[in-house]
């Protein structure tokens, strides 16, 4: 389940990057939203799997409130999710 939880980690830190740097200034800049219809179900997905099993490894990680707060508010910043895998993840 933890290597399951790090590569949806990685996808949706990536997705999100992408999402945030490339497909965005496209749309506003280029006038072509088709990469942010493209990247944007993926990540949402990503996402939400990522919280889903964030809640699932709370117990079986022994991550305190504090740690999974930072686990879960990880996921809404940009580079948080790399963060969480060094931090919380590798053994």
């Amino acid at each position: 389940m933890k290597n399951i939880f790090r590569i949806v980690s990685f996808l949706e830190g990536v997705s999100y990057i992408l999402l945030l740097f490339i497909a965005t200034p496209v749309k506003y800049f280029g006038d072509d939203a088709s990469y942010v219809k493209m990247l944007g179900m993926p990540h949402g997905i990503l996402f939400m799997v990522y919280v889903i099993l964030a809640f699932m490894l709370k117990k079986p990680e022994k991550w305190d409130t504090k740690a999974f707060r930072i686990v879960l508010l990880a996921s809404i910043l940009p580079f948080g999710t790399f963060y969480v895998d060094r931090k919380f993840l590798r053994d």
